[in-house]
Order: C-alpha cells, then structure tokens, then sequence
C-alpha cells in the first residue's frame, strides 16, 4: 500500500524494494512539478523535495508566440510583466490583438518598434531561470518618437506600454528590445543614402492621416525646436494642423519675427502642400545636422507652416488622382466655397475711406455685415482667428495653375475694370517680396520659362493680382489690411495635380525660393516701444513718412517694419503717450536695424479725423453673433461629462467577445 502526501510537499510514503521505490519517487517528483510551474534538480527529486516559484523564479520557455517572433531573445516566461497567466491567456486578450493589428491600424508607422516593444511587456525575455525587464528609456525614446501615431488614430497609449510602471532603469539590469532593430534599420538607410544627400525625404503624395502622422513624427522628432499644434477644423472635422519651428516652441520670443506658410488652400491644388510637408521634415533633418544656414533661420524666426488648410477638398481631388483630376475637382471646401473668395471684402472698404485725411489701411475691422450676410467657412474663420493671435510679419499661401508670383490688391480699385493695376501702399515691399521668391526659384523668373496661358515672363515672373485678374474677399488683401502680415501667393505651375515623378524635381526647383523667401522676414527695422518705466507698449503705432500704412506693436511692444534701404523718418505713438520720431538711415548691405522708443505718459487729445472713420474703433469685435460657438463647445452627456463616438478602429475589438479594452479611449 503506497500512501500519497499532499502534493505540495512532494513527498511520497510506502514501504517496497529500493529499486521501485526510487522509481515511483521520480515519477511522483515529475507529476508535482508538472502540475506547478516550478523545477526540480535531480538531487531534490531524489529526496522528494521542489522549490516553488517564489523560491526558485520563473521557468524559462520558448517563445512560439507568432507575432513576437522577431524579438531578440528565444525564451520567455509566464506570468508575464502585466499578469497574464499562461500564453493562452495572452493570445486571447486584447492587448496580444493589438499587437497583430498595429502595423494596419498605424499604416506601418512605428512598426514594428511598437510590436517588438510590446512584446518585450507581454512575453518577457527568460535567461537563466530569471525574468528580464527592457529598459524605460527605450519606451521613453520610442513614445516620444510614436505618440503622434496614436494622437493620429485617437487612440490612447496603451496601459501596458507604460514607461514608469512596466520598464526599469538600466541600474536594474535592463536591457533594449529595439538595439537590433534600430542596426538593421541604420544599415537599411545606409543603403539607400547616395553619400550627398543627408536628409531621406520620400517624395510621393500623402493622405490626411498620413501628412498628419509625419507631421507630428516630424515634431516629435525635433522636440526641442518644434511643435504641433491646430487652429481649428474643417467642415468634415478634420484639423487644420500646423507644425512650427523655433528654438523656443510655443513662444513668442522678443524680436523674433514670425512667419507663416500656407498650402492647399484650394484642395486641388496640391503641389503646395507635398512641398511644405518636404520643408518640415528638411527643416527638422537639417538641424539636427548641423545644417549652419537651417539653424540660423530656425533660431532667429518662429515659422508656422499650414501644409494643408483645405483637407476635405483634397480628398475629393486625391480620389480622382493627378491623371483624371479637371481642373476644378477638389477646389472648393466641403460647403462649396472657395476659401479665396470667402474672407471680408476688407478693400472695398479701403478704397472708399481715401477721402478721409487720416484714413488708416491697416487693422481695419470685420464689419458685422460679414458675420451676418456671408456664409463663413469654417476653415476661413480658423485663419482669421490664426491671424489675429499671432504677430505674423510674412506670409506665403501657395497655389497652382500658372507660374508667378502675385501680391495684393487683388482687388481692382475699379470695380468695373476685372484688370487693373491697384497696388498697396507698399508697393515696392510686396515687389521685393515676390522678386526674392521669384528669383530664387529655379526657373520661375526667365524669359524663356514655358507659361502656363498668361504672359508673366516680360515681369520676372510676379505680376499685381489685380492686374492679373480681379476678385474681393481674397486671404492675401485680408492679411495685409487687417494686420501686420505682407502676404505673397505663389503660384507654382501649370499642373496642379503634378504625377508623383514631379515631386522631386519640384522640391528641388522650389527648395531655395521657400529658405529665401523665409530669411527675407530680416529685412528693415525692428525694435521696442517702451514706457518711460521700460514696459512695452502693445498696439503702438509704428508709421513711416511717405507710407501710408503703419504697423502696430505686439503683446510685449516688440514690432517689426519690413523696409527698403534708404533714408526714412519712423514714428512711434500711442493713445495716451507722446509721440517720437527718428531719423534713419537703413544702408542696402544691412540685414536689420534696430530702433527703439520710449513713449512719455502724456494726455492726449484724440484726432477727429482719425477717429470719426465709421468702424474704427471696433477691431476688437470678432464673430459678434457667436456663429462658430458650436465648433468650440463639445456635446455634453447627461453626467456633464464629454460624450465622444468611439473611433473607427473600435470594432477590431469589440465584436470578438473579449473585455473591451477602454484603456485604448483616449477620453476614457
């Protein structure tokens, strides 16, 4: 009669021969460490005696999971780091489904970083009966490199790739998941690269959420110089997203001028977008390079650049395709409206105020009958709002269709006449402007350029909008009338849906203009309007003698005058202080000059003329009917709490019978 122990002790009794007895020892000692996940040496199974796990640790098995099988190690354990049991309980949880759906869900971005680094969490690498943690900087390096590509989708990151909680530091014996990874992508690069050319750029069309993808790997990339950020949505509700360098992101530094560059205002003209896209990510590459130049101008401008301000109707062109895309397919917004047609008429106002002796071409305000006559898109109102936030100085919207180069008024100063030479007081800075553009591009400015119907090769390739064709409520006339912003529209060529094989030859032949045309923001004066306590004084008046349009200071009474070399007389007032005037010379080989003022507190008697202009006064008055309060207010459930409609992608997990995995919510 043979009598069992419990089987936790792993010890037998019974009396029979030594022979069977050691046999049935070993047999018993098998079953027990079958039955529990633990080891025994043949001396502890000699004496019927297994260490549990806690006293010996985890048994190292091999890894047969399919989609970790390209991790750098062959063992793994259970439970493993999150508390998964066993390996089916594992393959049957939604964080092992993830992973085998990552690479489509994200269209390849960050695979398979994200998978391999998942793996190492889900199925730990085992040596040496001993359970190996990764390392928390490899999660920290590729969440900050891949955080984008879940922000893109709306899906949060997920629990278990939590860098504090489930990875240790390398005093704790880590080690990297991702180091073969990133050898073989290193060697994969090094192959592709012809020695000459350091920043890889691939040059082929982008979908939404693959421009918004590599716009915030872009920034995620170059963190410490750029940023993401949006200004607003479409009618369809997709961002209006902007990415912007500077060496203090998110910022406005003191004298730094601010620039912006604007793409794909019309959807179906699409060239301009790809380019600014390319411009981010050389931006970023050249940097981090050492690139002298691309330093220079990241670390002396602030540069937003709006790769796309008409999404929807990119889709409705992008559907098509370059081949079979008319010529209007895709211009308009998802309301119908063609967004360069759709900002106020703010030059009709301008023409009928030049009989006033003091009338004032800038800043001047929205009238109400905009807000309340004119259906506003949604995409316009965002711009706006972008213009009157931040003190930009230059601007590029960039088009298709023709070969030039034109600048404000786009409006005839004869509403009769659809051509008519109508410029701007500041006629000859917009003609700089466009030269500089022009002229640096590879072959926009010759005589001999093939055109694309109009004849702009006799001008330089720029010509005054107006004198080109005629139209009101334009986004370029609206800058400069309304802010501080001298807006150019470059017109890039003749297709506007140009065959991918053209986007190479096209940055190539753009790549110079775009740096040009953003260093030419270090042209003229800038300097401080300041209180005779040394506080900056915002919304001074800057004026020079002989143009009849002033700038105005910013928050921090910084401004920035774009000026031609010579001799001028700079004016500086504000309501309540004294004025101050200076003459200066600006020589032609100066890149800026600096002029200060210091404005005394003094009462002021406002002048009649300036002041009795209808509508002058009320600048600050913007949406007054609160139009577009519905884009900024999100829809309340009946607990006050924001109700959101679960993301596309929620039905991978949803309809499988598992525990939804709310953790993937970002507003969970």
């Amino acid at each position: 009669m043979i009598n069992f122990a419990r089987r936790s002790d792993c010890h037998i009794t019974g009396s029979m021969d030594n022979k069977m007895l050691t046999l049935l020892i070993l047999l018993n000692a098998l079953a027990t460490c079958l039955s529990f996940p633990q080891r025994c040496t043949q001396e502890e199974a000699a004496i019927g005696r297994c260490r549990t796990p806690a006293e010996e640790g985890p048994q190292c098995i091999e890894m047969v999971l399919g989609y970790c099988q390209d991790v750098p190690y062959t063992h793994t354990t259970f439970p493993n780091i999150v508390g998964h049991r066993t390996r089916q309980d594992l393959e049957m949880g939604a964080e092992y489904l993830l992973l085998s759906v990552i690479h489509g869900l994200m269209k390849g971005e960050c695979s398979p970083d994200i998978r391999i680094l998942g793996c190492s969490v889900l199925a730990p690498r085992c040596e040496n009966g001993r359970l190996m943690k990764p390392c928390r900087s490899s999660c920290e390096m590729l969440k900050k490199s891949c955080i984008h590509a879940f922000e893109a989708i709306q899906m949060a990151w997920p629990y278990f790739l939590d860098c504090d909680r489930f990875f240790v530091g390398s005093e704790e014996g880590c080690y990297d998941p991702l180091s073969e990874l990133r050898e073989k992508q290193e060697v994969a690069l090094a192959n592709i690269s012809d020695g000459g050319l350091s920043t890889v750029i691939q040059f082929t069309y982008h979908s939404n959420s693959q421009m918004f993808s590599i716009l915030k790997k872009t920034a995620s990339k170059c963190s410490h110089i750029s940023q993401t950020y949006s200004i607003g949505r479409s009618v369809e509700g997709k961002d209006l997203l902007v990415i912007e360098f500077s060496n203090n992101p998110g910022q406005h530094d003191l004298l730094e001028p601010e620039i912006k560059l604007i793409g794909n205002m019309h959807g179906n003209e699409v060239l301009g977008r790809q380019l600014l896209i390319y411009l981010a990510q050389y931006l970023c590459s050249e940097y981090l390079l050492g690139n002298e130049r691309i330093q220079t101008i990241i670390n002396t401008t602030r540069i937003h650049i709006l790769a796309s301000m008409n999404p929807d109707g990119y889709e409705i062109a992008a559907s098509e395709g370059h081949e079979y895309n008319g010529w209007t397919s895709g211009r308009a917004n998802a309301q119908n409206l063609d967004l360069n047609r759709n900002f106020p008429d703010l030059t009709s106002i301008f023409y009928n105020r030049r009989r006033f002796r003091h009338f004032r071409s800038d800043h001047i305000p929205i009238p109400d009958s905009y807000w309340m006559n004119k259906v506003v898109a949604p995409e316009t109102y965002a711009i706006m709002k972008w213009i009157r936030t931040y003190p930009f100085v230059i601007s590029a919207s960039l088009h298709g269709g023709e070969l030039v180069i034109s600048y404000p008024f786009d409006f005839s100063r004869h509403p009769q006449e659809d051509r008519m030479y109508s410029p701007t007081p500041d006629e000859q800075i917009f003609r700089q402007l466009a030269r500089t553009y022009a002229d640096a591009h590879a072959t926009m400015s010759n005589n001999d350029t093939e055109r694309c119907g109009a004849s702009f090769a006799n001008k330089g390739g720029i010509t005054n909008g107006a004198l080109w064709y005629s139209f009101a409520g334009g986004m370029s006339d609206f800058n400069y009338l309304h802010s501080n912003c001298y807006e150019i529209t470059v017109e890039l060529g003749c297709d506007k849906f140009p065959s991918e094989e053209e986007l190479y030859p096209e940055w190539r032949r753009n790549k110079e203009a775009l740096l040009s045309f953003m260093e030419s923001v270090h042209k003229g004066i800038k300097g401080i309007v300041k209180d005779e306590h040394g506080n900056g004084i915002k919304g001074a008046i800057i004026s020079v003698k002989g143009l009849r349009h002033d700038i105005t200071t910013a928050e921090d009474g910084d401004y920035w005058r774009l000026m031609n070399p010579g001799v001028h007389i700079v004016t500086a007032s504000a309501s309540g202080y004294s004025k101050q005037s200076k003459r200066i010379n600006l020589p032609r080989n100066t890149q800026v000059g600096r002029v200060d003022f210091v404005l005394k507190k003094v009462p002021r008697e406002p002048s009649l003329d300036y002041f009795n202009i209808p509508e002058l006064d009320n600048y600050e008055r913007f949406d007054p009917f609160n139009q577009f309060e519905q884009y900024s207010q999100r829809e309340l459930g009946e607990d006050g709490e924001e109700r959101t409609e679960k993301p596309w992608w929620w039905g991978y997990f949803s309809q499988l019978g598992m525990s939804a995995p709310t953790w993937l919510l970002r507003n969970y």
